[in-house]
């Protein structure tokens, strides 16, 4: 794997997440998967990063790895200071609730519960929060956030999950597929709202897809495949999401 960087060594940003060469197998009656394999990975704080690869590549697991949901067969990886592969099945869940906002492909909001109902939600569980009518607002949704879910399109859905994942005031936003389900214009108003996370709060956003065009908009692109990262390269500028097209 190779890297490049527009950053010298004398500026270059924290590094909020270091993956050392990570394995991960599933066993399936005898036979043995890989679906990660020996990869290694650095995140920079306030990086807006594209994770890109086919599908069964290993983004999903190497997204659930980094967020605390999944453990790692072999390597580790490392949270600033801390290594994660050593932490508690209790020390991930605080590491996930004081540090990690999750967006998914699919919306995961509860349908019997408002917008505003569905934000509050996160908020409970987090120290200093923001208020769920705030965050909503962030995603242009503050005239909708007494909506249910049924009432609502599905890139409102997405970013009523952008919001309840914000409203933590996480250090990174790791998001897998968001636009996956999404038209194209209904995506782009997704990725403009992650965008603004990105530069407004300075909150690390990931993003996994197989949608090459998404990685112009990120300062840096990491390329996996069959389970490996083979490069990961920095852009010259980002891409206004409005120029996007796919």
């Amino acid at each position: 794997m190779t890297e490049q960087s527009n950053a010298s060594t004398a500026t270059a940003p924290e590094v909020v997440f270091r993956v050392e060469h990570v394995q991960k197998d599933y066993h399936m009656g005898e036979v043995v998967v890989s679906a990660l394999r020996d990869a290694d990975l650095k995140v920079y704080a306030g990086e807006f990063m594209v994770i890109l690869g086919p599908s069964g590549s290993g983004k999903s697991t190497l997204l659930n790895i980094i967020g605390g949901i999944d453990k790692p067969t072999g390597g580790r990886v490392l949270f600033r200071d801390e290594e994660l592969t050593n932490y508690t099945e209790a020390q991930l869940t605080g590491y996930r609730r004081h540090h990690i906002g999750f967006v998914f492909q699919f919306y995961n909001l509860m349908p019997n519960l408002t917008a505003r109902e569905n934000v509050e939600m996160a908020t409970e569980i987090s120290d200093a929060p923001l208020d769920a009518a705030e965050a909503l607002r962030l995603v242009e949704l503050g005239d909708r956030q007494d909506h249910f879910p049924s009432q609502l399109s599905g890139g409102e859905q997405q970013r009523v999950a952008i919001a309840r994942a914000v409203a933590k005031r996480p250090d990174i936003l790791l998001c897998d597929e968001p636009t996956g389900a999404l038209d194209v214009s209904t995506g782009k108003i997704v990725l403009q709202v992650l965008d603004e996370v990105n530069r407004t709060m300075g909150t690390t956003v990931v993003i996994i897809t197989h949608n090459a065009t998404i990685s112009q908009m990120a300062d840096r692109v990491a390329r996996i495949m069959d389970g490996r990262v083979r490069h990961v390269e920095a852009n010259e500028a980002r891409t206004p999401v409005d120029a996007l097209e796919w």
